[in-house]
């Protein structure tokens, strides 16, 4: 059962991103270059990215289960694996508590003047998505030296670092007013494709370990 979990984190990581591309391009009154992803759960069509969430989530489940299960082998896996579960549920708990109207999406919905129960959840399980990533990239990195893997460890080192600053960036952008918050969108979109890139190489590192 080994080799489908892993699999997983191959397959949920490419159908997320594919998945917000599609969305963003298609979505009427959506601009993907200034609203978040978890926008487009909001709205006509927003089920489909709820589902997105959740469906990833799973998907991240699975791989973790498979990347606890791996052999002795593949150095300290483990811990990576129990990072990446906070990461999983943050996933979907995402995807059941959806955002506050944000970035002027839905079109003519204001945001409100304080957050609500769920937007503040949505909030929450969104740090437990990032911020997890985030840790996990640079516990491999340390693991991946250790074991005398210097390219491995460098690969995981810089994602980690490109994706912490991507998502602070990206908080700036979304609280300012400025020029930066134009673009707010496309920097969250290149931060999680940054992350979500490093999942799926190492899903196929693994995979390749195990083989």
């Amino acid at each position: 059962m080994s080799r489908p979990l892993l699999l997983a984190g191959v397959i949920g990581p490419a159908f997320f991103v594919v998945l917000f591309l599609i969305e963003g391009a298609a979505r009427r009154g959506y601009d993907a270059l200034r609203q978040p992803v978890s926008a487009l759960a909001l709205g006509q069509g927003g089920w489909t990215q709820k589902a997105g969430f959740v469906v990833t989530g799973a998907l991240m489940l699975g791989f973790v289960v498979g990347l606890w299960a791996a052999p002795a082998g593949v150095s300290g896996m483990r811990w990576v694996a129990g990072i990446l579960a906070l990461f999983s549920i943050g996933l979907i708990g995402s995807g059941v508590f959806v955002t506050d109207p944000i970035g002027g999406y839905p079109p003519g919905t204001p945001a409100p003047s304080q957050p609500s129960v769920t937007g503040l959840l949505h909030g929450l399980f969104s740090l437990l998505v990032f911020v997890p990533l985030f840790v996990a990239c640079l516990v491999a990195a340390a693991l991946d030296a250790s074991a005398g893997a210097p390219g491995w460890a460098a690969y995981s080192a810089v994602s980690g670092i490109l994706f912490g600053t991507g998502f602070v960036v990206f908080g700036r952008a979304m609280s300012s007013s400025g020029r930066l918050a134009r673009v707010a969108g496309l920097l969250q979109r290149a931060t999680i494709i940054t992350g979500w890139t490093w999942i799926v190489v190492l899903a196929l590192h693994v995979l390749a370990a195990v083989a």
